[in-house]
């Protein structure tokens, strides 16, 4: 069902400015000045990056391709976007702006990023949110420490307007997955299930929200893997893609796993991550502390790995060794909306400060206490990574590791299961199921 956003949008802004207001006052500013930012140069070189806007300003409006272009706030006032349109024959014009959201907007159009900055008031003290490379002329990008810490905790609290937009980035996410799968199982490179992903998402890679993950066989084991072969291997054994999709600014974040043989012990070792997965994303509950969860997630995949006979020990002593850290050594999840790895995982308050990671997991990126409104992705994976196994070797509870079985499963590469979870007052809201079950 297609939500509609007018009142949805409604809300949103004026939550935004409600937030606003207080960030300013702490802050001991009078306005908000946000800027769109402009595509970064290549060195030495006449072309850009992809464009990539400020993410403050893709919180106010649903805008992703306005370079240049500025949005103004001052309390109790109308919101002002300059609005950058070109006279451009080079490239694509951005359109006149339109829709549910310009009625809450005075828009002015000025014909440059230099005519949107000389627009600008210079009256007060103006709270700039921009990035400072490369820099503004005329402007000074402070982002005012006050000012930010108190918004980016505060972004962590998604509106009903952000979750409809996460629900429909999860639909093109999960649509764009089935294709991905199809294109697995009939033998394609990875580059050519790259290509189906894209064209099943209707999003080309600058418009995605991150760099997509498409490893078959042993390259499941790389973590960050992009790097397409464009031949199939000679036998397809396994597919592991983390791929996602944009809406309005706003991301998924989807991982899955499969095995080409359905009835094999790698299907079933996925069916065992699969049902840890779906347990971790089921404890996405108020009060439940981020960072507890993943220490939980590893004594169940310790669990794991004892079932399927890769290793003798207890769950306990797996997870005190490090044995589990070799098998599944980033962390559980992280926040998710406006960004893939939204602000303020480990924040203390709105006042600012950090929580630390628990000892022995550095790659965890979060450690809050969730609560309603907060959305977050569950990940757990076991992986088998050489450099981490032949470590894990040295380790004097190596002696319980069946290093034969392991061996075995190294040309697997590895699995991970992703989904986008919203914790709610109650029963979390698990965007990426709910995604692919109404497939």
């Amino acid at each position: 069902m297609t939500e509609n956003l007018a009142p949805l949008y409604t809300q949103h802004l004026a939550t935004l400015r409600e937030r606003a207001d207080q960030a300013l006052a702490i802050g001991g500013f009078d306005r908000l000045l946000i800027a769109a930012g402009t595509p970064l140069n290549k060195f030495l070189d006449d072309q850009d990056f992809p464009f990539v806007s400020n993410p403050h300003f893709r919180h106010w409006l649903p805008i992703t391709d306005a370079p240049g272009s500025w949005l103004v706030y001052a309390p109790g006032a109308k919101p002002k976007l300059l609005f950058v349109q070109p006279r451009d024959y080079w490239h694509v014009v951005p359109a006149a702006p339109s829709g549910y959201w310009v009625e809450h907007f005075d828009i002015e159009v000025v014909r440059s990023q230099a005519d949107a900055v000389a627009a600008l008031p210079r009256d007060g003290r103006n709270a700039v949110i921009g990035p400072a490379c490369p820099s503004i002329e005329g402007v000074e990008a402070n982002n005012p420490q006050p000012v930010l810490d108190y918004l980016h905790w505060h972004r962590s609290y998604k509106t009903p307007y952000e979750l409809a937009l996460m629900r429909k980035a999860n639909r093109i996410g999960a649509r764009a997955h089935r294709a991905a799968e199809m294109a697995f199982r009939n033998g394609q490179s990875e580059f050519g299930i790259h290509m189906c992903y894209l064209a099943a998402a209707r999003q080309i890679d600058a418009e995605l929200p991150y760099a997509s993950i498409v490893g078959l066989n042993e390259h499941g084991a790389v973590l960050h893997y992009t790097h397409f072969d464009r031949r199939p291997p000679a036998v397809h054994r396994s597919f592991l893609i983390d791929a996602g999709a944009s809406c309005a600014g706003y991301a998924s974040d989807i991982t899955r796993t499969y095995a080409a043989d359905r009835a094999g012990e790698f299907q079933a070792l996925i069916d065992s991550v699969d049902t840890a997965q779906r347990g971790f994303a089921a404890k996405v509950r108020a009060g439940q502390s981020y960072p507890e969860l993943h220490i939980h997630a590893h004594h169940v995949l310790a669990g794991v790995l004892r079932e399927h006979g890769f290793i003798r020990m207890g769950e306990e002593e797996a997870v005190a060794s490090g044995v589990t850290s070799a098998f599944f050594p980033h962390g559980l999840g992280h926040p998710i909306g406006i960004a893939v790895h939204d602000v303020a995982g480990f924040q203390q308050s709105e006042r600012g400060g950090s929580i630390p990671r628990p000892e022995g997991h550095p790659y965890l990126r979060m450690t809050r206490v969730l609560e309603p409104g907060m959305v977050v992705t569950i990940e757990p994976g076991l992986y088998f990574i050489d450099m981490l196994l032949d470590e894990l070797r040295a380790n004097p509870a190596a002696r319980d590791v069946d290093w034969a079985r392991v061996d075995a499963f190294r040309p697997y590469g590895g699995i991970r299961i992703e989904d986008d979870v919203v914790c709610t007052g109650g029963e979390p809201e698990n965007l990426t199921r709910d995604a692919f079950a109404a497939l």
